[in-house]
């Protein structure tokens, strides 16, 4: 390769193959995971009864015979192939098409992708072109192979074999058109001035007829805060769902403040679209708690084993739900984002924030001109297990004296007050209930009623050293 290119396109070259390679190994595995996910869910089921119930958190048996011998055939399937993918994966195999499996398929399918022979002979070769070269730290404008100027001026070094070729110095071509970078325009002139490395990309859209050049750099490593200077100022509770982000905003002491906050977007229609959609709701969020100076909790959410339609069955809906819900990309897009705006994540547990959010915060925050959703009360409770407060609410203080005879006393307050959550004191006197005051098996468990065993709540909760993996 090096003796009819260089050395340096031969390392382009050959960097490009190994990251698709390297991207269709972590597919496979991916693939693997998913079939041995669905492998022993349907071996969970075929041993129960027919009809029998399920748990909380696994599902029963199959509704009728014909389905439980259906889902027999399809376990023997699923074995089959979870073999074959295995095999490929111990001896390193992977199946890679440059230019993609479906515009590949297309090619079957002319007359319904509304495209000639001719048409898909253009695409395919545009999408198996590539000119690319990674960025070197200290090299002139942080790239040797493809230069960027700060006035936009674009040029390549050429190989030997092209050296007749070169209408600049140093055997380079110099293009006839300059280029400009409408998003993040800035950024990129400050690394380039600095000679810091850059990659640039440069591809052909057939469908626009336009040359396009895209560059990126490498995002600083995400920096660890502690808990207590990250929610020092409050938070801002998100919940993520299918189609909106819901936002609350918590002082430091787990109150409400203002009205919620909703980012919408919209997954329909191309990849790139379904991409602009999620960056510009993200954008906005972080923008919004820049502004304040607060930090974005959320939920480390991960749906990869609750996708597989062996364990939901009929579920159809439920199951479009939770595959519409781009967990995975949101999480990546948001460290990335927040590290470049110097907005502090904290990532919390995600069980029953939904269920004890509406149950206990919903309805306090309706008002006539405001309708509190269950998503809205979700992203608070999200932001009080954030912040080390309990998502519980509890009534106002009694009115008659300071006692808890009315009832139980609020807990908004500030967090160094002493006491404020301590179990209630054991009160002498008659007898006045069945059980006594201080009395019982689970006498001053707060534990016990939000969840069995101790709740995320109630300990010492305290950061990962990464919040989200990229």
């Amino acid at each position: 390769m090096t003796g009819e290119s260089s050395s340096r396109w031969a390392g382009s070259i050959t960097k490009a193959t190994h990251d698709q390679w390297a991207l269709a190994r972590r597919g496979q595995l991916a693939h693997i995971q998913s079939l041995e996910a669905g492998v022993r869910t349907i071996a969970q089921r075929l041993s129960l009864p027919v009809g029998a119930k399920g748990s909380k958190g696994s599902p029963g048996g199959y509704r009728s015979k014909q389905e439980w011998f259906a889902k027999s055939r399809r376990l023997h399937l699923l074995e089959d192939r979870l073999e074959r993918e295995r095999a490929d994966h111990e001896a390193g195999r992977v199946r890679v098409v440059r230019g993609g499996k479906k515009l590949l398929r297309t090619r079957h399918h002319l007359q319904a992708a509304q495209l000639t022979e001719a048409g898909w002979r253009v695409r395919w070769e545009t999408e198996r072109w590539f000119l690319k070269a990674d960025g070197e730290s200290g090299k002139r404008y942080g790239n040797e192979t493809i230069r960027v100027s700060l006035d936009g001026e674009v040029s390549i070094k050429l190989p030997a074999s092209l050296a007749a070729l070169a209408n600049a110095p140093h055997g380079r071509y110099v293009l006839a058109c300059r280029v400009s970078f409408r998003h993040r325009g800035e950024q990129w002139a400050d690394r380039v001035a600095a000679n810091r490395a850059v990659a640039y990309r440069i591809h052909y859209d057939t469908v626009r007829g336009r040359w396009y050049l895209t560059a990126s750099w490498q995002i600083p490593p995400v920096r660890n805060v502690p808990v207590e200077a990250a929610r020092s100022g409050g938070v801002v509770g998100v919940d993520m769902n299918a189609d909106h982000l819901a936002a609350w905003r918590l002082d430091a002491h787990g109150n409400p403040v203002g009205g919620p906050r909703r980012f919408g977007y919209d997954l329909t229609g191309s990849a790139r679209h379904r991409d602009a959609q999620v960056r510009h709701a993200l954008i906005r969020l972080l923008h919004w708690a820049k502004r304040h100076g607060l930090a974005v909790a959320i939920e480390d959410l991960d749906f990869a084993a609750d996708k597989t339609r062996e364990k939901h069955g009929r579920r159809k809906r439920f199951r479009t739900l939770i595959s519409g819900m781009p967990t995975s990309k949101l999480r990546s897009r948001l460290v990335s984002m927040a590290a470049e705006l110097g907005v502090t994540i904290v990532a919390v547990d995600p069980a029953y924030t939904s269920r004890w959010g509406a149950q206990h915060w919903q309805k306090p925050l309706t008002t006539k001109t405001r309708h509190t959703t269950r998503h809205d009360a979700a992203a608070v409770a999200i932001g009080r297990r954030a912040l080390g407060c309990p998502i519980r609410r509890r009534t106002a203080p009694p009115p008659q004296h300071r006692s808890d005879a009315v009832g139980h006393r609020t807990v908004q307050a500030a967090s160094d007050l002493p006491g404020r959550e301590e179990t209630r004191p054991r009160i002498p006197g008659p007898r006045t209930r069945s059980v006594g005051a201080g009395c019982g098996a689970k006498a001053g468990d707060q534990c016990a009623h939000n969840r069995s065993g101790h709740t995320a709540e109630h300990e010492s909760w305290h950061q990962d050293s990464l919040p989200l993996s990229l």
